[in-house]
């Protein structure tokens, strides 16, 4: 069977913004935040200019770089079962590591997040079948910021067995949440063998390498744990007007970021995260659905292909405020050409807008669109048993497949069959059921599965762990 496959560009193209990459990299270079860093850059043979933190890479340099990255790696939950495969070929989605604001399930309203909204956000993102990392949603406002990504992450463990992930502030949280990792992982030795977390760093466009973000990389690859690297550069305000100027920057600081790691510790896999955007010139505002996330997003895939890496792309998003049609043509056309242009993991499920808010309802809607696409992408088979001519045969002119032998083996592996969020109803028993919007549907399945969710246990030795190391950073941080 022929897989469908997107690609917007020529293998002549990516060469040539590799090698604007590069020339970006060599001559203009890039601001670090980090004198160690810098220091460490000097030493590898770049030309660092101490006063004004800039550094320029040799093109030898960075190709060494990503030579040496690590190209496939796995992070496990709680449960060493339940896994998130990066450069093997799978469909990775993640909830969002977290929001300020929240749409109330209820009232449709925005507000701030509170506690509860993050632990409701858990325990939907566990029990959602294709979300594959559970992020925390929320960012609470009863939790001081000084440790919330420590706290978000002890609550995390406690609450799925899968794969987690929060967005971590600076290196002194970092070593905090590493502790809470090395605790569920049963020690430093087995996080290392069983990695649970990434850090994730974003260089911030045009060009710059922030200390925090650094901070994190360096105590999260002291630790083992992988290295995803996404710049937000945005076409005309950020970044050129051009999509191709715009994707050469964007190249130049991820791999910026592939130097950096791979100084502090040679051979880290890493993800290859192509997350540029457009900056919409009527509003000022970062564009979350343009069609221009879509080809750039597919065109970065094929850029990080070129080098080997897994690719992480901003598609599957909207800059809608309601989950309405353009919701649906924005999100479903940009997480289609990435899907199919062969991307690991996608925009992360639950956001409202541009990061205007977390939802649980639209973390639903993901999740279903997930579903959807990941079916179209397996595609159908095409042998003696599927083209079915002796069913046919034997069945004729005017007589039906219902009760076929053939039918009750085939159906459930050929065809999608849609949840009950879904109506597939004559209109007639479409009215009778409350004439309902697929929102409304959405919105009853997450309240069901919500009251009917039942975490895996947790040991309590290891709940009451967590709870120290949480109350131990928020003493020394606060």
């Amino acid at each position: 069977m022929a897989r469908l496959k997107t690609s917007v560009l020529s293998d002549v193209e990516i060469a040539e913004i590799h090698s604007t990459s590069l020339h970006i990299l060599e001559r203009t270079g890039v601001v670090v935040q980090h004198d160690v860093i810098l220091d460490m850059l000097a030493q590898a043979g770049a030309t660092v200019d101490v006063h004004r933190k800039l550094a320029r890479l040799p093109e030898a340099l960075v190709m060494e770089s990503i030579q040496k990255a690590g190209k496939r790696y796995t992070l496990y939950g709680r449960d060493k079962g339940k896994t998130a495969r990066f450069g093997y070929g799978d469909f990775v989605m993640m909830s969002s590591p977290g929001q300020y604001a929240w749409i109330d399930l209820d009232t449709g309203q925005r507000r701030q997040a509170t506690l509860g909204d993050a632990h409701q956000a858990m325990a939907l993102g566990d029990t959602l079948e294709n979300i594959t990392i559970v992020g925390s949603m929320a960012q609470p406002k009863e939790v001081s910021e000084s440790y919330r990504d420590v706290f978000l992450t002890g609550e995390l463990i406690k609450a799925t067995t899968k794969p987690t992930r929060c967005w971590v502030k600076n290196g002194r949280t970092a070593r905090y949440i590493l502790e809470l990792y090395r605790t569920a992982a049963g020690g430093a030795d087995a996080l290392r063998q069983h990695p649970m977390v990434e850090a994730f760093l974003e260089p911030i466009s045009p060009l710059q390498l922030p200390g925090d973000g650094l901070d994190i990389v360096a105590e999260f690859v002291g630790a083992g744990q992988p290295v995803s690297v996404g710049p937000m550069a945005m076409a005309s305000g950020t970044a050129p007007a051009t999509l191709a100027g715009t994707l050469a920057q964007e190249n130049a600081e991820i791999l910026a970021g592939v130097v950096m790691t791979q100084l502090l510790a040679p051979g880290t896999p890493m993800t290859y995260g192509g997350i540029p955007h457009i900056m919409d010139p009527r509003t000022s505002i970062c564009s979350f659905g343009s069609p221009e996330q879509g080809l750039m997003g597919a065109a970065m895939v094929q850029i990080a292909q070129s080098y080997g890496f897994p690719v992480y792309i901003n598609v599957g998003l909207t800059d809608a405020k309601l989950p309405d049609a353009q919701a649906g043509m924005e999100k479903g056309v940009t997480l289609m050409l990435g899907a199919q242009a062969g991307a690991d993991t996608f925009g992360h499920c639950g956001i409202c807008g541009t990061d205007h808010a977390g939802s649980l309802l639209w973390l639903f809607m993901d999740n279903e669109l997930g579903h959807y696409v990941k079916r179209i992408l397996r595609g159908f088979d095409v042998t003696r048993a599927t083209l079915a001519g002796d069913v046919i045969q034997a069945v004729g002119p005017a007589g039906n497949f219902l009760a076929e032998s053939h039918t009750v083996k085939h159906f459930r592996e050929a065809l999608w069959l849609s949840g009950p969020a879904w109506t597939r109803q004559s209109w007639a028993v479409w009215q009778q059921q409350g004439s309902q919007s697929f929102c409304d549907r959405a919105t009853e399945q997450v309240k069901t599965l919500l009251a009917e969710h039942e975490p895996d246990p947790i040991d309590p030795g290891l709940a009451r762990e967590i709870d120290r190391i949480v109350d131990c950073a928020k003493k020394d941080l606060a």
